[in-house]
C-alpha cells in the first residue's frame, strides 16, 4: 500500500501573528519593520519564516528594497560613536 502524499502549497500560507505585547522585542523597534505592503517572503528561508518581518523579505538590503535607505539609516543610529 502506497502512502499518501499531500500537495506542496505553491504559495506560503500566512501565519498567525503573536500580539506585539507578548513578542520579546520592543514595539518602537519591531513596528517599523514588520507588515510592510513591499514585503515578499524570500523562498530560500523556511515557511515558518514567513512571519512578514523585513529581514525574512526577498529584496531585504537589496536595490529592489524601498526602504533600504531607512535600514541603513537605523543602523547608523544604533552604530557607536
Amino acid at each position: 500500500m502506497r502512502a499518501q502524499t499531500h500537495p506542496v502549497p505553491r504559495h506560503p500560507v500566512p501565519l498567525a501573528r503573536t500580539p506585539t505585547s507578548l513578542s520579546d522585542t520592543d514595539e518602537e523597534e519591531v513596528a517599523p519593520f514588520i507588515d510592510r505592503p513591499c514585503y515578499v517572503f524570500n523562498p530560500r528561508l523556511r515557511l515558518t519564516m514567513n512571519d512578514r518581518r523585513c529581514e525574512h523579505c526577498a529584496h531585504y538590503l537589496t536595490p529592489r528594497c524601498p526602504s533600504i535607505e531607512e535600514f541603513l539609516d537605523n543602523v547608523e543610529e544604533l552604530s557607536p560613536e
